[in-house]
Formats: C-alpha cells, sequence, structure tokens
C-alpha cells in the first residue's frame, strides 16, 4: 500500500514528489510516456527562476528527478494504462503492475494537438513531426514549414533556423500569440518568413512530405508551397483520456478543482497542465506540484 502515486513527471509531478518525500511519504511516481514533460522538447529555458543564463529543458527535468531520487522517491517508467478511483485504496495499473494508494496526485500534463488534414498521418515521422529538438538535424539545408502563432511554434522556428535554409511559419491569425520578446527574435532572424490568415488545408507528398496546401482563411485563397517538413506546434490538450468516468472532467477535457488542488474524488489531488486551462507554465505547474503535496500530507494526517 502506497501513500501517493503520482502520475506524470514533469515539473508539476516532480516538484510534488520532492515535497511529499520530503514529509517522508515515500512517493512514488509512474512517469508517463514522456518523461520530464513537454518541457524536454524545448531547448533554453529562460523563464524558470534560479538560472539567469538559462538551462535546457531536459537538464532541468533531470535534476527535479535527481532531487526527488535524492529524498527517497521510487520511479516506475512505465505508462498508467486503468485507474479506479471509485473505491478505496485508489488503484493504478501501468503495463506491468497494479499498485494500491491511499492518494492519488494526478500530473499527466498535457499532449501535442494535430492538424487533422489529409496526409498528416501518413506522412508522420516521413517530413510531419510536433517535436523540431527532436527532428531538426534531419532537416539540415531543407526548406521547413512550422505551422502556429504561440511560444512554442515561434521557439521551434527559431530552432529550425539552426539546421533549414528557409523556415516559413504559418499562422491563422493576422499575429502572433506568442511573447513579444520571442516575436521580435523571430521578426529579426532572416531565414524566417510569415504566412498570415493561413491554414494548412492539406500535406502533400509521395515517399516523404513535398508541399503544403495553403488556404487564407480571409479570401479563401488556395496555394501551394513546397517544403521537406511540416512541424505542427498549434497547442495542446490535458492528457485526461484514462480518468474519464473517474472524476469530473469539463468540456475542454481538462480536471475540474474543488478546494485548493482536490478533484471530484477525495484523495485525489491535481496539478500542473492537466488543469491549468489559463497559464501553462512550467513554474506554475512546479507551484501546484508543492500544493499537491503539501494538501496530500494534511489529507492523510486528517484521515489515518
Amino acid at each position: 500500500m502506497e501513500n501517493v502515486v503520482i502520475i506524470g513527471s514533469g515539473p508539476a509531478g516532480l516538484t510534488a514528489a520532492i515535497y511529499a518525500a520530503r514529509a517522508e511519504l515515500k512517493p512514488v511516481v509512474i512517469s508517463g510516456m514522456q518523461p520530464g514533460g513537454q518541457i524536454t522538447l524545448t531547448t533554453m529555458v529562460e523563464n524558470f527562476p534560479g538560472f539567469p543564463d538559462g538551462i535546457m529543458g531536459p537538464e532541468l527535468m533531470d535534476n527535479m528527478r535527481k532531487q526527488a531520487e535524492r529524498f527517497g522517491t521510487r520511479f516506475i517508467d512505465e505508462e498508467v494504462i486503468e485507474v479506479d478511483f471509485k473505491s478505496k485504496p485508489f488503484t493504478i495499473k501501468t503495463d506491468s503492475q497494479e499498485i494500491k494508494t491511499k492518494t492519488v496526485i494526478i500530473a499527466s500534463g498535457a499532449v501535442a494537438k494535430w492538424l487533422g488534414v489529409p496526409g498528416e498521418k501518413e506522412f508522420m515521422g516521413k517530413g510531419v513531426s510536433g517535436c523540431a529538438t527532436c527532428d531538426g538535424f534531419f532537416f539540415r539545408g531543407k526548406e521547413v514549414v512550422v505551422v502556429g502563432g504561440g511560444d512554442t511554434a515561434l521557439e521551434d522556428a527559431l530552432y529550425l533556423t539552426k539546421f533549414a535554409n528557409t523556415v516559413t511559419i504559418i499562422h491563422r491569425r493576422d499575429q502572433f500569440r506568442a511573447s513579444k520578446i520571442m516575436q521580435q527574435k523571430v521578426f529579426s532572424n532572416q531565414k524566417i518568413k510569415v504566412i498570415w490568415d493561413s491554414v494548412v488545408a492539406e500535406i502533400k507528398g509521395d515517399s516523404k512530405v513535398t508541399g503544403v496546401k495553403i488556404k487564407n482563411v480571409k479570401t479563401g485563397e488556395e496555394k501551394e508551397l513546397k517544403t521537406d517538413g511540416v512541424f505542427v506546434a498549434i497547442g495542446h490538450s490535458p492528457a485526461t483520456g484514462m480518468f474519464k468516468g473517474q472524476i469530473e472532467i469539463d468540456d475542454q477535457d481538462f480536471i475540474v478543482k474543488k478546494e485548493n488542488t482536490e478533484t471530484s474524488v477525495k484523495g485525489v489531488f491535481v496539478a500542473g497542465d492537466v488543469a491549468d486551462r489559463r497559464y501553462k507554465q512550467a513554474i506554475v505547474a512546479a507551484g501546484e506540484g508543492a500544493k499537491a503535496a503539501i494538501d496530500v500530507e494534511k489529507y492523510l494526517q486528517e484521515t489515518q
């Protein structure tokens, strides 16, 4: 019987683990299909306090994991495939085992959204990617497209300029949603072009991507653009599929918070992007992880 199982190993999950471990709760972290969370797919993180020169996303998460391990956190590097929150103790199933626990902290984060256009699935891994830092190297000297207008899209575009000859950002609006500093970096980079008010209607290719069909959302005009790669960066959806029917989830698939970090089920708590409609920042997720661990400790004191 575990005291607390933490589902997810991004900033929220690992901070929760550090706090829970220091409270001698002997937490178990199930790290999931993307250990370290979304931040491991970024390059330089410049806005996490304590790193005046910035820190690489994977390095930051590796440091957090080592810190959690130092205080006695146990890690299971598997995915959760099923949960049962309807009876206590709670049951969590992974690929290889079944775990009973008094409390749970859900910190499963979010997963990348896709365009859902013809050609996207067919050319996944053959020119279509959701991870610039994973796949950028393969496009050295090529032409690539980035779809999106937030910080992730602009960061991906800037990163891809290290490899590609030209990077074309396609955005459905006439201005970016990204932070001003990211916009300034993009506008001052001569390798980057922007196509405004447009969406990708189709991804074309033979054995790999050769181009995209672009549609102007205001005029309806369509045109084709030759490209070797399409990087999709249009946001993320909360990773809540496994929790449906177990706890309350809203119409946009975010877990509903009750009081503090509590969910609709007593003993199940939540932290990070899986319940965050607004902020979606690593530092906010980390803070939520700390709050969830403190709430778990208080809950266990009151119920034991």
